[in-house]
């Protein structure tokens, strides 16, 4: 039997943010059947989560959808919270990457700041309203479930880092005196913008294209008066 895939930190030490998100060591699949199982399990979660809710889903749905036998799920995962945080944590790891992972300096030089800034607001709204219930379950699941919190806390942190490194790169003290809460006040307008288009708040005024517009003029003249 292949070893299950974990995803809790120990608790004897504080969590690392990036090492939360990062990929946890899949099982030692003998068999590509076996690896193609797996993957079935957690795009079946994905899809059900996505369409459900967390708690109108059993394990029979995650396994029958994705063709499997109960018992196969039970070879990777112990229950469906288990997926569930395997579930969160790849959707939050890939927000993250498409979206502020691979931004750097060299692509604020000149008029490519526009075109960057553009481009990483429409990516971060594409993968919201990909799949808006499952991230309205995430947001709902984190105000009740601890691990689901430190997921998005986790995710919170790695962003703020990493935007507060890149605005004390690329823009003067004297323009931005205080990177961190610029950071912190960008990132909570970009993610509250996304969830509020994606409609966990009711339906929302504008459309996506005005809003990614609005939003990048707003960071430009705040990075670059």
């Amino acid at each position: 039997m292949p070893p299950r895939p974990r995803t809790k930190t120990a608790t004897h030490a504080p969590p690392d943010p990036a090492a939360i998100l990062r990929a946890p060591s899949e099982p030692d699949f003998r068999q590509e059947r076996s690896r193609r199982s797996y993957l079935a399990l957690l795009e079946a979660a994905t899809e059900l989560f996505s369409t459900r809710g967390y708690d109108a889903v059993g394990t029979p749905e995650i396994a029958e959808r994705a063709g499997v036998a109960v018992g196969t799920f039970y070879r990777y995962f112990d229950d469906k919270h288990e997926i569930y945080l395997e579930v969160a944590r790849r959707h939050l790891a890939e927000a993250y990457r498409a979206t502020l992972e691979g931004l750097g300096p060299e692509r604020f030089v000149g008029r490519a700041r526009h075109e960057t800034i553009s481009e990483t607001v429409a990516v971060l709204f594409e993968h919201v309203l990909a799949r808006p219930q499952l991230t309205r379950s995430f947001i709902e699941m984190s105000l009740r479930d601890p691990d689901v919190a430190e997921l998005r806390r986790a995710l919170e942190a790695v962003s703020l880092q990493r935007l507060t490194l890149l605005i004390s790169a690329i823009v003067p003290r004297e323009t931005v005196p205080d990177p961190e809460a610029t950071a912190y006040i960008l990132y909570g307008s970009a993610m509250q913008t996304a969830y509020g288009l994606a409609g966990h708040i009711g339906d929302p005024p504008v459309d996506a294209e005005r809003a990614r517009r609005a939003l990048t003029s707003f960071i430009e003249r705040t990075l670059f008066p």
